[in-house]
């Protein structure tokens, strides 16, 4: 099995595709799935559903995504991408490659199955959340889904290596749009003027300040700006300044604390220099939250699971499935320290065969406490 996987996850590395746009991805899907007689289907565009219908009342599904990211390869290994421009620099290769060789195995363990299986493919994770899309077209209630389960390749563990925790995985992701409307003025007579960028630069201190003191010690949870556009000449009082950032955190409550104290600090800077702010959070994707009865369940069955201490401050759209159903997200370890989306990412692929033991052992068809090995 291994080798199958090796050999999917090689050939999905070569023809990446991003957001929606996944044709050659989902070709390569379909012909390995098609000879094993599975019902396959689209719930929604660019998507890809194999039905595994054991006779059974209920169905658990296993979710990979699918689309690459719009990054130029570096790696001059034999199987780098083929498409200039874009790169699977997210693990989603191996993702798709898992789930490949878990429905090999159920084809051939139908059989032993004590419930149906949906395997999905989706599309969109880096981009808009075609979770959420999924998940809207009614596919876990048609096929009477009691529970979802999803990997993502992480980078800083050895190869093979399961790690996640009870609760809070990973974060709620929002992105915070900052317009700060002033008056432009000559710089020699500054005081005709309302300096836009300076009031940003003061928003952006008492807000870092506010997080540091006020938040942070509550709970993980970030409000960072990365990007900031000002003014018109170097001479000039500033007429209108744009930041753009993010802002990360576990619960709905701390969300709604953090945008609140956003607001009140503009207000305040509002009157202090007589500019005007405009602020815009989206709601982005909700935060990765594992259910602790699949917790208890699961670390019952995967002795070698390593707990995580503390939540991660990234995101992921795995979230949406499971604010629809139970759900456990999982981070398997690379074996590498080469960052996620770095156009020189690459994965131990020894990895993939760990993460394909797992799946097993959740549908009871291998038992991890005999056998289940990790790589450094």
């Amino acid at each position: 099995m291994q080798k199958y996987l090796s050999r999917c996850r090689r050939a999905l590395h070569q023809i990446p595709e991003v957001d929606f746009a996944l044709p050659k991805t989902l070709q390569y899907l379909k012909q390995e799935l098609e000879p094993l007689g599975f019902y396959l289907f689209s719930p929604v565009e660019s998507s890809l559903c194999a039905w595994i219908d054991a006779g059974k009342s209920e169905a658990v599904a296993f979710r990979a995504d699918m689309d690459a990211l719009p990054t130029s390869e570096k790696n001059e290994c034999a199987y780098r991408s083929a498409h200039e421009g874009k790169m699977h620099a997210c693990g989603h290769d191996g993702h798709m490659a898992m789930v490949l060789g878990l429905a090999q195995c159920l084809a051939q363990k139908k059989d032993r199955l004590q419930t149906n299986v949906l395997l999905v493919f989706q599309p969109a994770e880096e981009t808009t959340g075609g979770a959420k899309l999924i998940c809207e077209s009614g596919v876990f209630e048609q096929y009477h889904v009691r529970e979802i389960y999803g990997f993502h390749l992480w980078p800083g563990f050895a190869a093979g290596q399961i790690v996640s925790r009870p609760g809070p995985l990973l974060a709620k992701a929002s992105e915070v749009t900052v317009t700060v409307h002033g008056k432009a003025a000559h710089i020699a007579r500054a005081e005709e003027g309302r300096d836009a960028l300076m009031a940003a630069a003061r928003f952006l201190t008492v807000m870092q300040q506010r997080m540091e003191t006020e938040f942070c010690p509550q709970e993980p949870c970030l409000l960072r700006f990365g990007k900031m556009e000002s003014g018109a000449a170097r001479n000039a009082v500033s007429a209108q300044t744009l930041i753009l950032g993010t802002v990360r955190v576990f619960s709905k409550e701390m969300f709604t604390a953090v945008r609140a104290a956003a607001l009140e600090t503009a207000k305040e800077i509002e009157a202090q220099t007589g500019c005007t702010f405009e602020i815009d959070f989206t709601e982005g994707y909700p935060p990765v939250v594992n259910a602790p009865a699949l917790w208890e369940k699961a670390v019952k069955m995967l002795p070698s699971v390593q707990t995580l201490k503390e939540p991660l401050l990234i995101a992921e759209d795995f979230s949406f499935y499971q604010e629809r159903l139970p759900g456990l997200f999982f981070l398997l370890g690379t074996g590498r320290e080469v960052p996620l989306h770095s156009d020189r990412f690459d994965f131990d692929e020894i990895a993939l065969s760990a993460g394909l033991d797992v799946y097993l052992t959740l549908l009871g068809l291998k038992d991890e406490r005999q056998h289940h090995t990790i790589h450094s």
